[in-house]
């Protein structure tokens, strides 16, 4: 199929080649979570393979010990190192632009203009996506969707296998959970309740100085957690806000609303993470970038398709470190 001017047909692909990396960045920008995923140093890529091992230890060396002179120090064989593994999920929006289109943009210029337009949309769109499936269990549009905190810090903690790990079978696995009804404790909570729930889903979590360092709310939650402060107490982390996302603190963890016009946090929900155990994990080959370098071109309409594309996967490689406050 030949269009009036064969080289702008180029462009829509061209264009997001050339900004597949800002793309891929804004994304990670659009959510708190991913974007203290990717200041921590934890969206990594990887190259291959049929599913995503994200190693854990799971137990220490049993070997350690005190000694005293020439005493036997013990060197047998320690399994303390396993990995946990997670299905790669595909995530795609289509830009598509026709042939009358085409002839009504054949300036350069004004050809740039509208694909501008519609890749930014495109970008926002997979961006929210991402930022939607980050809550989910993985079992969205078939079981197509990408595992999320409603699985690796999920409402029931002791049953169910995520990461192809069993909860029933290793307690390290589970998650921590405060559950205010668990309590006998209603909505709405007083300022005490609420932040002696938080309080001791931190201790639960707490392991020296390895700690939760990120706390999710919905608006619910957020507002309870507003209320309950002194004005005093109430104040920002330059190194969150200048990621566009405003924060309080909960001991030294920062506190971020995902909630209000178009947050994906659960209902009555916040999370407790340690997000040095948790992992973005896009294929380096596939980071919102264009499906595919060639045009695609319907067979019976005059119109040409590129293909906004990203694979991957969120791992955990410590679930026991990331809690979740619930009613």
């Amino acid at each position: 199929m030949a269009f009036a001017n064969s080289a702008i047909s180029d462009i829509i692909a061209t264009t997001i080649q050339s900004r597949s990396k800002s793309i891929a960045d804004n994304v990670t920008k659009n959510n708190a979570l991913l974007a203290r995923l990717n200041q921590r140093g934890n969206v990594k890529t990887f190259s291959g393979g049929s599913t995503i091992f994200q190693e854990l230890s799971f137990a220490e060396n049993g070997n350690a010990g005190f000694y005293s002179g020439y005493d036997l120090l013990p060197i047998s064989a320690q399994d303390v190192i396993s990995a946990s593994e997670w299905s790669i999920k595909q995530l795609a929006c289509p830009v598509v632009i026709s042939g009358l289109e085409q002839l009504q943009n054949s300036g350069k210029e004004a050809m740039i203009d509208l694909l501008e337009a519609r890749i930014n949309v495109a970008e926002a769109t997979m961006a929210n996506r991402l930022a939607q499936s980050i809550y989910s269990d993985g079992t969205g549009s078939g079981g197509k969707e990408i595992v999320g905190l409603n699985a690796i810090v999920a409402s029931t903690n002791t049953s169910g296998t995520v990461g192809g790990i069993d909860r029933a079978t290793w307690t390290f696995w589970q998650n921590k959970k405060y559950d205010f009804s668990d309590n006998s404790l209603t909505p709405p909570f007083t300022a005490a309740q609420f932040q002696n729930g938080l309080n001791t889903l931190w201790a639960s979590l707490t392991r020296g100085s390895d700690r939760p360092d990120f706390v999710v709310l919905d608006t619910t939650y957020w507002s309870n957690y507003t209320t309950s402060l002194q004005a005093q107490q109430r104040f920002t982390d330059p190194s969150v806000g200048n990621l566009g996302f405003p924060s309080l603190k909960f001991m030294d963890a920062d506190v971020v609303l995902d909630g209000g016009i178009g947050g994906f946090c659960p209902a009555n929900t916040g999370f407790m993470l340690n997000t040095k155990y948790l992992f973005m994990r896009p294929h380096k080959d596939r980071n919102m970038v264009s499906l595919s370098p060639n045009k695609r071109y319907a067979t019976n309409q005059d119109a040409e398709t590129t293909i906004l594309a990203w694979a991957g996967a969120m791992t955990c490689s410590g679930a026991q470190f990331q809690g979740r406050i619930q009613n």
